[in-house]
């Protein structure tokens, strides 16, 4: 009798379970930005560099890191209402041991993310790009940590 009431009790739950039609949203934030990402070992011959990366007139930089970083980052944030705009991004690769200064310009299309789920919040409006120490700005579409890509 004992196995049947507990049985009818773990089935009762279910089904309360299944109609339950409530969203249920994580927590992670997110804000709305331009981010440049690169590989530090990119920098190497150059002795490494300084990334300046502006967005609309706001400016960030910081070292391109030690090259046995995997990955290197800097962001520049928007307000986070910003909406679908686009933006002017400048770069400047300046290298440590001299050389040539690499300057690039880009029009940034903010897309919306919502890494919470569709019906979550926040509501983030971001661009990426790659710093490439000879192209300048370029695609961070296919990015990879390993080895050398197109």
């Amino acid at each position: 009798m004992g196995k049947v009431l507990l049985s009818l009790l773990v089935v009762a739950s279910l089904g309360g379970c299944s109609g339950q039609q409530d969203r249920v949203c994580t927590l992670i934030g997110m804000d709305s930005g331009v981010s440049v990402v690169w590989r530090p070992a990119d920098f190497k011959g150059s002795g490494g560099a300084t990334i300046r990366v502006c967005v609309d007139g706001s400016c960030e930089e910081r070292a391109s890191g030690d090259v046995s970083e995997p990955i290197g980052r800097l962001s520049v944030r928007l307000p986070q209402d910003i909406g679908a705009k686009k933006l002017p991004v400048e770069l400047t690769v300046t290298p440590v041991k001299g050389g040539g200064v690499v300057t690039d310009t880009a029009q940034a299309q903010l897309a919306e993310q919502r890494p919470n789920g569709p019906d979550c919040e926040p509501v983030a409006w971001v661009a990426r790009f790659r710093a490439d120490p000879v192209k300048g700005l370029v695609s961070a579409e296919g990015f990879s940590l390993q080895g050398d890509q197109p």
